[in-house]
């Protein structure tokens, strides 16, 4: 099944977050923010972040006016990790399109993606909730530190499985799981609900970069929108590749990877990752915690919004591209 055919019934709301997203990255202090701003935005992508915020909201009181500056805010952020992304990994294309720093420049780009961090909370203070300001400033600070440490391992060969899963938790699961949090907490659910939203969108959102890092290398660069083996060519240290490297018929070749590593080169290693158990391996990970998220779901109230979520955690977990 189609992502979009999956959630059809929310067609309506997320068009209407898709129009206060255009929104929220115009800009009053000159027209070249806001043009960059809307270049990433239209660009595309799942909205996997906005579908999680209203889904959870199910679960409460659910308010459209509401639950808008909560799904903007967490999609802005998604968006501003994107661009530094792009500046720390020196990436030019992006979904397929330029990216913000190909099509102007490095400092332009940095200072676009903390303008869309600053809009974020902008837009969260629109509820008037202490609290859901503080987690949403909490997850900045968190994905931040994962940015950080991204920048810190590249081409480390010799880390740890924990200093990565650390990683992805920091990078791409907590702000899964804050989306469903947000949802919750800003549609006044239960205390126990929230929480096992929280832990059911961290649980997501691993299963979700583990799979992304396993499609770096098994996608097409069509599919990708940027060449296979892009995030080993960037020194990024991903599961396929700390697995592969337990195998000493590869261990040499990965490791020797590096920025000047030509095509021809990066395909060899891919294909030789690719020879080893480590796809299989990472997907099994991943399996695993979709099998934690998928039992937390058993203890939610039975309702339409809980086995759209079961669908959307199985498709993140077996998504091909």
């Amino acid at each position: 099944m189609k992502l979009k055919a999956m959630y059809s019934f929310l067609s309506d709301d997320l068009a209407a977050v898709e129009e206060e997203l255009e929104r929220a990255v115009q800009s009053e202090y000159g027209p070249l923010l806001g043009e960059a701003a809307l270049h990433l935005l239209q660009a595309g992508g799942k909205r996997i972040r906005p579908v999680f915020v209203l889904l959870a909201a199910r679960f409460g009181q659910y308010d459209l006016e509401r639950m808008k500056h909560v799904a903007v805010a967490l999609e802005l952020i998604h968006m501003a990790s994107l661009v530094h992304d792009d500046v720390i990994d020196d990436a030019d294309l992006r979904r397929g399109r330029p990216t913000i720093k190909a099509k102007w420049s490095n400092r332009f780009a940095m200072y676009t993606g903390d303008y869309l961090f600053a809009r974020s909370l902008e837009r969260m203070a629109e509820l008037g909730n202490p609290r859901a300001h503080q987690v949403l400033a909490k997850t900045i600070v968190e994905v931040c530190r994962g940015e950080i440490e991204q920048i810190k391992d590249k081409y480390r060969f010799d880390q740890p499985l924990r200093t990565y899963l650390r990683r992805i938790r920091r990078k791409t699961a907590l702000l899964i799981a804050a989306s469903c949090q947000l949802g919750a907490l800003a549609a006044g659910a239960p205390e126990p609900i929230v929480k096992r939203l929280y832990w059911f969108g961290h649980y997501v959102g691993m299963s979700f970069q583990i799979t992304d890092d396993i499609l770096d290398f098994t996608g097409t660069e069509e599919q990708l929108g940027k060449p296979a083996g892009s995030d080993l060519l960037q020194g990024n240290v991903t599961l396929p590749v700390l697995y592969a490297l337990s195998d000493e018929r590869v261990k040499a070749a990965i490791a020797a990877v590096g920025p000047e590593t030509d095509v021809a080169e990066m395909a060899a290693v891919i294909s030789a990752i690719k020879r080893t158990d480590a796809i299989e391996r990472s997907y099994a990970l991943s399996d695993r915690y979709l099998d934690k998220a998928l039992h937390l779901l058993d203890g939610l109230p039975m309702n339409e919004a809980r086995g759209l979520l079961r669908d959307l955690a199985l498709y993140i977990g077996k998504r091909d591209y």
